[in-house]
């Protein structure tokens, strides 16, 4: 299972991003994750990746409530990259920050199901699986999260003149 874990992290790791927004949180939550699958493997019918990704999730939310009950209302500064093309890495920037503060916008639950299909490439089927959830969720969930997204950002677009 060690090498099999192995294989998974960068899809893992991604996942647990898109949960966190922060690259040390993730690296932090998949940290976690590792370390409770291999103290609690899953059956052996179960596909790994599935598993995987449904324990970060347990974690993370377990990890989410906690910290919110610790820290009620505190923010932490997005990680900022360093860039070498002018114009174009400033626009590239802008939209990446608006997309981001948009997903953050989303409800928990359609950030997930986003995550998956979106990022990670999930089928509807595998999501609604990881997230033990009926097809017709996971497709509602992420019709709502697009649309949301589309508009969120259309907005933005008008909120800055280049």
């Amino acid at each position: 299972m060690k090498t099999e874990l192995k294989t998974l992290l960068p899809q893992l790791r991604r996942f647990a991003f898109s949960l966190t927004g922060s690259v040390q949180d993730a690296d932090d939550l998949v940290q976690n994750t590792i370390e409770r699958l291999l103290n609690s493997p899953p059956e052996p019918h179960v596909t790994l990746l599935h598993w995987c990704f449904r324990v970060c999730r347990n974690v993370w939310i377990d990890e989410y409530r906690s910290r919110k009950v610790r820290q009620a209302g505190s923010n932490e500064p997005e990680l900022q990259e360093a860039s070498t093309d002018g114009e174009a890495t400033m626009l590239a920037q802008i939209q990446l920050t608006q997309v981001q503060s948009a997903i953050s916008q989303l409800p928990q639950d359609q950030q997930e199901v986003l995550s998956l299909v979106a990022v990670q490439g999930c089928s509807y089927a595998e999501a609604a699986q990881i997230l033990a959830l009926p097809a017709g969720t996971i497709m509602s969930r992420l019709a709502r999260a697009r649309s949301a997204l589309a508009q969120s950002v259309q907005l933005a677009k008008g909120s800055y003149v280049v």
